[in-house]
């Protein structure tokens, strides 16, 4: 039996369990064998929850609806889950104007879209040894997407190359207070016109 696989009827190995019934109900700590019995005289199972307690925990329950339920939280905890992006745009010394705007368009939309940016400076040759450059460029993407993201690791040299991270702005839209239902004005009577 794997270590996080859960132990059911006939594997569970200790020598006397604490069982708690379908409904909550404390039974008391008995042999494993006697709350298998009673498990199956309800229809259900005897599943250990609790391994490490002494003695062991186990529930009587129907064991095939709770491995179901289990799927479907965890089915659902994954849809919920977003897996963070990093996207990697890539300048160099000598980028002309207009690659450099459609590349600064290109950080907007990751940003937008709620990845991370890795903004990269890549030097060949004697390239390198003009770094301020690396940290103009650097510095003006930051400043040109300044709204959208926030830097998460400042400009720093890796091997021949610059980068900086960036991650997007969380905006927070603020809930709008709920306006109170105006109040119903009663009505009055009619009454019927005297004759």
């Amino acid at each position: 039996m794997r270590p996080n696989e859960t132990r059911i009827n006939d594997g569970i190995r200790a020598q006397e369990v604490r069982v708690i019934s379908e409904d909550g109900e404390q039974l008391g700590v008995m042999p494993p064998h006697q709350a298998i019995r009673i498990a199956e005289e309800r229809g259900l199972d005897l599943v250990e929850v609790a391994g490490n307690a002494q003695p062991p925990v186990c529930r009587i329950m129907d064991y095939g609806k709770y491995k179901f339920m289990e799927a479907k939280r965890e089915h659902a905890a994954r849809a919920k889950q977003k897996n963070i992006v990093v996207k990697e745009v890539k300048f160099r010394p000598k980028t002309d104007d207009h690659d450099f705007d459609f590349k600064v368009k290109h950080i907007l939309r990751f940003l937008e879209e709620e990845d991370k940016v890795k903004v990269v400076v890549m030097f060949r040759g004697r390239e390198v040894v003009h770094r301020d450059i690396g940290y103009r460029i650097i510095e003006e993407v930051i400043q040109r997407v300044g709204d959208k993201a926030i830097v998460e690791k400042g400009a720093g040299i890796d091997g021949r190359d610059m980068h900086a991270i960036l991650a997007p702005k969380i905006i927070e839209v603020p809930k709008a207070p709920k306006k109170p239902k105006p109040a119903k004005a009663e009505t009055p009577a009619t009454e019927a016109p005297i004759q």
